[in-house]
């Protein structure tokens, strides 16, 4: 069994991707396309650059606790201000989607009906799968490209809900977490992680058919959102397999701006 270059007393199977010296998981860092040792990063990243490199790849979560709160915070407000909390408010139907209102140019409903929830129940069940999928895809796609990932999920969710119903008012995350969870299935299937044992896949299997079996669910925001998620996550998948990650962040914007356009053609 080889031994880490740094440390010649810990046996490794891991290897840097760059140079090929075998390392072990305390002297390798998660690159675009696998990962790579603390010499090779730092002879390709100046100080400040490497600085933030190391803080969007890192491992602390940050990007999913940030849109629980503001998920939670936000059904807080809107139920205070409403002095209700299945959010069939006034000032919430402000900012779920709405068809006729985002043709009339109030296009920000695509983004902050993912803001607005129509139970608790409906507000913990999203945001309990969005943290356990946060706790693997952030990680591993680093913070940007997860919270693209759920971003554009959310438009697509959107645009899925006003293709379906164009006059309801749609609201909830559930396009979000439906997308990122679809793209974190992929990017595990093409790591040869089998459909049914990624975890994610049965999850995905059993909500979808939840969508068609359960009232008052919007059917076009869940399969928008996977849609978008499932695009996103393979631009960014074949960014990486080519090393261009850039490639991954426009492509993935190109697909939240295609659903986005979708969504005002339908309204």
């Amino acid at each position: 069994m080889p031994t880490c270059y740094r440390h010649p007393q810990r046996e490794t199977g891991r290897a840097c991707t760059r140079c090929g010296r075998p390392a072990c998981a305390d002297c390798l860092i998660q690159a675009s396309v696998g990962s790579q040792c603390v010499e090779c990063v730092r002879g390709s990243a100046t100080p400040r650059s490497d600085r933030v490199l190391r803080w969007w790849k890192g491992q602390r979560l940050i990007v999913t606790p940030a849109i629980i709160g503001i998920t939670v915070a936000a059904y807080v407000v809107l139920g205070a201000i409403d002095g209700r909390v299945d959010g069939r408010g006034p000032r919430s139907f402000d900012f779920a989607v709405n068809g006729p209102d985002v043709a009339d140019g109030e296009w920000w409903r695509l983004l902050t009906s993912g803001l607005v929830h129509y139970s608790l129940l409906h507000l913990a069940f999203n945001m309990f799968i969005l943290y356990q999928v946060g706790q693997v895809l952030e990680p591993a796609a680093g913070r940007l490209r997860f919270a693209l990932l759920y971003v554009v999920s959310i438009v697509g969710g959107s645009a899925g809900a006003i293709l379906a119903e164009p006059n309801a008012f749609t609201g909830g995350a559930s396009g979000g977490v439906f997308g990122v969870a679809a793209a974190a299935t992929l990017a595990l299937h093409r790591r040869g992680i089998p459909f049914w044992q990624t975890g994610f896949g049965p999850l995905l299997a059993i909500n979808l058919a939840l969508t068609f079996l359960l009232p008052n669910v919007s059917i076009g925001g869940h399969i928008g959102g996977l849609a978008a998620g499932l695009v996103a996550g393979e631009v960014m998948l074949q960014a990486r397999r080519v090393e261009r990650p850039w490639i991954g962040v426009a492509g993935t914007l190109a697909v939240g701006l295609a659903a986005a356009a979708l969504a005002l053609s339908a309204a």
